[in-house]
């Protein structure tokens, strides 16, 4: 039976200046007030039969302030990038410029000492592919880390993993996939 699931990034905890490995604050006050002005055009996400988030504050944050009340899940956590979690991609490029290099071209690579690239689309398509069944038409909402949903489109479109560099997922941007377990399609509504 097919599923629709949508997934909503979570509002911003930082600017963009600011935006860090593994970063786990609270929405910031612009993320409160851009979740908040979202609500009416978001609210119907409510209606979903399961809704779940990642395990960070924000997401959590984000899904309650939209009248939610997400299950948080761990398989929905962001990147692990060990090392580097806390800092800057800039803060990183400076003191390991070779090792962001080797991170940016080899989605095989962890220089960080966390996940790959590969390893971390693999998790998110692990969690889609064994969401549980609902009657055909069924519908789940997940709110994620921007990565999440960069992750979640490489796999269910089965685009080489250097896509995700490709995909911009703004705070609170939003996507439908539809499908089951290993056939995934992304859809566009209007």
């Amino acid at each position: 039976m097919a599923l629709r699931l949508t997934l909503l990034a979570s509002g911003r905890s930082s600017s963009l200046l600011d935006v860090r490995f593994g970063d786990s604050r609270s929405l910031d006050p612009a993320g409160w007030h851009e979740v908040q002005r979202l609500v009416p055009a978001l609210s119907h996400l409510a209606a979903a039969e399961l809704r779940y988030c990642s395990p960070s504050v924000r997401c959590r944050e984000t899904g309650n302030a939209l009248g939610l009340a997400p299950l948080a899940q761990p398989a929905l956590r962001d990147c692990d990038m060990g090392r580097w979690g806390g800092r800057t991609l800039q803060e990183v490029a400076v003191r390991e410029p070779q090792a962001v290099h080797d991170w940016l071209a080899d989605p095989r690579s962890a220089p960080h000492g966390g996940e790959t690239l590969l390893g971390f689309i693999q998790r998110i398509g692990g969690w889609l592919d064994t969401r549980p069944s609902v009657e055909d038409g069924g519908w789940m909402v997940a709110v994620a880390e921007p990565a999440v949903l960069r992750a979640a489109l490489c796999y269910a479109l089965k685009a080489p993993p250097t896509t995700y560099w490709n995909i911009d997922a703004h705070p609170l941007a939003v996507v439908t996939l539809a499908g089951r377990a290993g056939e995934w399609s992304l859809s566009l509504e209007g």
